[in-house]
C-alpha cells in the first residue's frame, strides 16, 4: 500500500482570502496544518492553483518539504487527480488546508481501518456521522476510485468539492470513523474572521497546536467563552 496525504489549498477562499497564510504563533496555518499532519507518517501533496496568487502557497509548501501540484481553481477533483497521477499514491487521504489543528494520528488510524477492512471500493471518512470537532477531517479511498471520480463526474459541485460522487455513491462501501463521544458541536475549522480569531487564542495562548484530539475537546470543554467566538458561524453547504 502506497497512500498519500493530498490537501487543497488556495489564497482566494470566498469568506476569508489569504486565509493559508494567516499567520498563529507567529507560523502560517499551512505550515500548523502540514506540521500537524507529520504525526500520520505519510508524504503529503498541496493541490493549489495556476493563479499567481497562488505562488506563495506553491513556494511555501514546496519549502516545507511537501508535494506540489497546481491546477484548476474551481475544479479541485481535476488537481486530485493530478496529484495522484503525478505522485503516483495507491490510496489517498483527503484534507483541507482550513484544518490547522487537524490530529495526524486520527489521520493514521483512519488509514489502517480503511486498510484493514480489505475493500478496495471502500471509502472511508470521521465525517460521514459527524462526532469530531468539526476541523478535523479527513476522507480515504483507492486513487483509482478518485480517477474513476474524475472521468464520470460532471456535475459542478462534485468537481469542485472532489467527493461527493465518492459518498454519493449507494453501492459504494463505506465507513464512518466515529470518535469515542460526539464532540460535534465544536469548531476549530478555518473559513471566517471569527474561526481566526478563535484559532489564534488557542494557538498562542493554549498552545493548542501541541494537543491531540482529546486535549484538544477538554480544552474547548473547559473555556466554553471560547467556543462562543464562532458558534453561530454556519458552514457553507454544497455547491454554495
Amino acid at each position: 500500500m502506497k497512500p498519500a496525504v493530498i490537501t487543497q489549498a488556495r489564497m482566494t477562499s470566498t469568506r476569508l482570502p489569504g486565509k493559508v497564510l494567516e499567520e498563529a504563533a507567529g507560523v502560517t496555518m499551512l505550515e500548523h496544518h502540514l506540521a500537524r499532519l507529520t504525526a500520520a507518517g505519510l508524504p503529503v501533496i498541496v493541490a493549489t492553483t495556476t493563479n499567481l496568487d497562488d505562488d506563495p502557497v506553491a513556494t511555501l509548501a514546496d519549502k516545507l518539504g511537501a508535494g506540489v501540484v497546481r491546477g484548476s481553481e474551481h475544479d479541485v477533483l481535476s488537481r486530485f487527480a493530478l496529484a495522484v497521477r503525478e505522485f503516483r499514491p495507491d490510496v489517498v487521504v483527503r484534507v483541507t488546508s482550513d484544518c490547522p489543528l487537524i490530529d495526524g494520528e486520527v489521520v493514521r488510524r483512519g488509514i489502517d481501518a480503511w486498510a484493514a477492512a480489505d475493500e478496495p471500493a471502500l471509502y472511508a471518512s470521521n465525517a460521514l456521522e459527524r462526532t469530531y470537532p468539526r476541523g478535523l477531517d479527513f476522507e480515504v479511498f483507492a486513487a483509482a476510485a478518485l480517477l474513476e471520480a474524475d472521468r464520470l463526474a460532471i456535475e459542478q459541485p462534485h468537481r469542485e468539492h472532489v467527493t461527493p460522487w465518492l459518498y454519493g455513491d449507494d453501492a459504494r462501501p463505506k465507513l464512518n470513523l466515529p470518535w469515542e463521544r460526539d464532540a460535534s458541536a465544536y469548531r476549530i475549522t478555518l473559513d471566517t474572521a471569527e474561526d481566526l480569531r478563535l484559532l489564534r487564542i488557542l494557538i498562542e495562548e493554549h498552545g493548542a497546536h501541541h494537543l491531540d484530539t482529546p486535549g484538544l475537546v477538554s480544552l474547548l470543554e473547559a473555556h466554553p467563552e471560547l467556543v462562543a467566538i464562532n458558534a453561530e458561524i454556519e458552514q457553507k453547504k454544497l455547491g454554495q
